[in-house]
């Protein structure tokens, strides 16, 4: 999923390791500094949910994504809740992390896994994996930002005492910059567990004070502009070409059946990756957008032509940030780029909106059109093992992996360069 290639494998957030072998080493120029009132692990009470239990906690998990240092709709417990109603064949738990003083607690953090083999692997061992459902993108853990290191100790220690968890735990997209991460370098730091960064990536997103059409000027050149407003023109001399942002929850949700269909009916649906082609993605994709179009977290921005789409985009929300979560355009219209076109205008709408902060790409990388964004956050593919001082199997299952991964690279890159000799050969 994740390039391998583009950092060196070693260094998040500024904090250099060697990421080949677990070592109980210490990360050079990691402290931990106690401050008056700042939360101990023994403050911290960790829960291993799944299920209904999950739909009890919503009213905490608002007010937590408001005290966080990295919000994460793909851990929204509600969310989780509808995977495993929808998916009941995946395992998934989620460690819910609360911080008990005088008798009151309240949510210090949320971290849901998939139990199961580990993504892209061959390797025959369960692990606990971040993302726990099939269309997450960020892997991050949802913590109040006054308590990271103490909750992510509580955290680990609970995965690590509970017999029925796997020791190993595989985060695909982790947030490789920020206080989250550098707090989970610390933490594993003083357990003796030395990470392992299988891969790395920088993701586009959008945070600009910049309005939308300041902001597009700087992002794309003037022959890039000047080709779009052809193409917007020319779209729409076939008809009426208008721009709607779907947010009432019935509008949503109608808008969603057009997304589904629109598509299954392009590459995805040949390639049967669209969620209409899975009877499991498109029932949790209705259920998702069910229960979060009403609290105002769920929206569909649409290019449409003559009332038909021609480019649609899913943005999900937690707190201030937005994820654009899925895209689909109608390829008979192609010609136009109709999903560049949305992008305009989604992202002015988004630079207008006082309550979105940033917007996270979801892309795998700075390959897609995405990219227009200029902004960029790193993430990587990590693994670790919970347990205090690591296990030297770690070590070696790590060495595989990266084998696995390595041979895997020099297949696909085989594969492509003998893909496009054929093609230069045999095209008409």
């Amino acid at each position: 999923m994740l390039s391998q290639d583009l950092l060196p494998a070693g260094a998040v957030a500024g904090l250099a390791f060697d990421a080949a072998e677990p070592h109980p080493a210490a990360i050079v120029g990691v402290r931990t500094v106690r401050r008056p009132h700042v939360p101990r692990a023994t403050d911290i009470a960790v829960e291993i949910a799944s299920g209904a239990r999950l739909a009890d906690v919503q009213a905490e998990w608002e007010a937590l994504v408001a005290r966080a240092d990295s919000p994460n709709v793909f851990m929204n417990p509600l969310l989780l809740k509808l995977a495993g109603e929808t998916d009941p064949d995946r395992r998934r738990i989620v460690l819910l992390a609360w911080l008990v003083r005088d008798g009151e607690r309240k949510l210090a953090g949320v971290w849901a896994f998939s139990i199961g083999r580990p993504p892209q692997s061959m390797l025959p061992l369960d692990v606990l994996a971040a993302p726990a459902m099939a269309h997450g993108y960020l892997a991050t853990p949802v913590i109040d930002r006054d308590a990271l290191e103490p909750t992510l100790e509580a955290m680990l220690t609970a995965v690590a005492n509970d017999p029925r968890l796997p020791n190993v735990i595989a985060l695909d997209a982790m947030t490789a910059e920020g206080a989250t991460m550098q707090a989970l370098a610390r933490v594993l730091a003083l357990r003796g567990s030395q990470p392992c960064v299988l891969a790395r990536a920088l993701r586009p997103m959008l945070a600009s004070e910049l309005d939308g059409k300041r902001y597009l000027e700087q992002a794309l050149s003037g022959s890039s502009r000047k080709k779009l407003r052809q193409y917007r023109r020319r779209l729409g001399e076939k008809g009426a070409l208008s721009y709607n942002v779907l947010t009432a929850p019935a509008d949503v949700e109608r808008g969603l059946e057009d997304f589904l269909a629109l598509e299954a009916a392009g590459w995805k649906g040949r390639q049967g990756s669209a969620l209409a082609n899975d009877p499991a993605d498109a029932a949790f994709t209705r259920a998702m957008i069910a229960a979060l179009a009403p609290r105002g977290e769920a929206a569909i921005h649409a290019l449409t032509l003559d009332d038909k789409p021609v480019s649609m985009q899913i943005v999900l929300r937690a707190g201030t940030t937005a994820f654009t979560w899925k895209t689909a355009y109608d390829e008979t219209q192609s010609d136009y780029s109709p999903g560049m076109l949305l992008l305009e205008d989604y992202t002015s709408s988004f630079l207008a909106d006082p309550g979105i902060a940033r917007v996270d790409s979801c892309a795998y990388d700075e390959t897609s059109f995405m990219a227009t964004w200029r902004e960029r956050q790193e993430i990587a593919t990590v693994w670790f093992d919970a347990r205090v001082g690591g296990s030297a199997i770690f070590g070696f299952l790590t060495r595989l992996q990266r084998a696995f991964l390595r041979a895997r690279g020099t297949a696909k890159a085989a594969y492509l360069s003998a893909y496009r000799k054929y093609r230069k050969k045999y095209a008409r």
